[in-house]
């Protein structure tokens, strides 16, 4: 089991940026597979991005080209710098993490979440 903390959410106006960090408890967990998740109201959760336990990232279409999955493995900490923020990005972000260094399982480690707000 591990614990996971984010951090760095707010608001932002529309074309700001933000930058979100994840830190796990137990540091071999930098080594697993560990993804950003959001939920806006009313709408499904969705994955945003992962990055695996060798450094490969996947994001949703709609973040790609502005927000950026990455592991800092000196601070222990995994984040998202997210560029050009739109209304659409506002939501409670979410950091969770599977035991291993694939992104083809469940995730079964989550965060308490940090919320985004974008505001015009």
């Amino acid at each position: 089991q591990v614990q996971l903390v984010e951090s760095g959410g707010g608001s932002v106006q529309a074309g700001g940026s933000l930058r979100l960090s994840c830190a796990p408890s137990r540091s071999i967990y930098m080594g697993y597979c560990m993804a950003w998740f959001r939920q806006a109201p009313g709408k499904e959760r969705e994955e945003v991005a992962s990055i695996d336990g060798y450094g490969s990232t996947t994001s949703t279409d709609s973040v790609k080209g502005r927000f950026t999955i990455s592991k800092d493995n000196e601070k222990k900490t995994m984040a998202l710098q997210m560029n050009s923020l739109q209304l659409e990005d506002t939501a409670m972000y979410y950091c969770a993490a599977i035991g291993t260094p694939w992104c083809n399982g469940k995730f079964a480690s989550w965060g308490q979440g940090t919320q985004v707000t974008v505001s015009s």
